[in-house]
């Protein structure tokens, strides 16, 4: 693991360098690169012969951040996604992938940046747009929550917190963020909204979608209009367990063939 210093924060970064093509690896809210192994979102694990960069965002995991809400909005995120691309791949495209926050900040950066890009993976994507502001409240009142009562108030309310499906079985997991960042955590969030749609719809880099089913925070009906504003993409839904299984596969594809056309000049 190595450290790579952004405005404000220390991010724990983790390459492994086996040749072939770039991909960059992101999480969820709350979670991390060690945690998202334990939750089976860790789509990396079926990649081999890639250059693969894993990081812990700002606040997250082993990385540093900051008791500033506006720290953790997804733009400021995408900031510091693509300092690292600079970085660690400079003047190559790359095929980017992670579920929920970590779709977000994929997308705000392939926004700004469309060019970085030559694929991408986004799994659950969150709320957004006109669902967006039921959530953002949630994690208000999550902050007061862990402000006023502690994080094991916090943590008792989240255990009993509603288990999409395709979930069944996993083990219940605690937030992988220092307590006293956790309230500015979730401030940031609830700042937080996908790029416009029409902007998205702008984008013409190949994508997939992978959704599942009975998850408020992460609707289907995000995905479904996700796959309708993006040409280029694919959906998929998850309806069990078995069914996340096979993502580690789709992202090792999806690499697979973007890596193929880019090089073909088909991109």
């Amino acid at each position: 693991m190595s450290v790579f210093r952004v405005p404000g924060a220390e991010l724990a970064v983790e390459f492994s360098d086996e040749g072939g093509h770039p991909v960059v690896q992101l999480h969820g809210l709350t979670s991390s690169r060690a945690r998202d192994r334990q939750l089976s979102l860790d789509l990396g694990r079926g990649l081999s012969g890639t250059r693969l960069l894993r990081y812990d965002a700002r606040g997250h995991g082993h990385s540093t951040g900051r008791q500033v809400p506006e720290d953790y909005r997804w733009p400021a995120l995408a900031d510091d996604l693509l300092r690292l691309l600079d970085h660690w791949f400079p003047g190559e495209k790359v095929h980017g992938v992670g579920p929920s926050m970590g779709a977000g900040t994929l997308l705000h950066a392939a926004v700004r940046e469309p060019g970085r890009f030559n694929g991408l993976t986004l799994l659950v994507p969150a709320t957004a747009w006109e669902t967006r502001p039921a959530i953002a409240e949630k994690y208000r009142r999550s902050a007061e929550l862990i402000e006023d009562e502690g994080f094991a108030a916090f943590a008792e309310a989240d255990q009993e917190a509603h288990v999409p499906p395709a979930t069944a079985g996993r083990p219940h997991t605690l937030p992988d963020v220092a307590e006293e960042i956790l309230p500015s955590l979730f401030r940031g969030a609830a700042l937080s909204d996908l790029p416009s749609p029409s902007d998205i719809a702008r984008l013409e880099v190949p994508t997939t979608i992978l959704a599942w089913t009975g998850d408020p925070a992460h609707p289907l009906s995000t995905a479904e209009r996700l796959a309708e504003l993006m040409r280029n993409s694919t959906l998929a839904i998850a309806r069990t367990p078995a069914d996340v299984e096979l993502w580690p596969g789709v992202l090792r594809d999806d690499v697979a063939r973007h890596g193929s056309a880019e090089a073909s000049g088909v991109l």
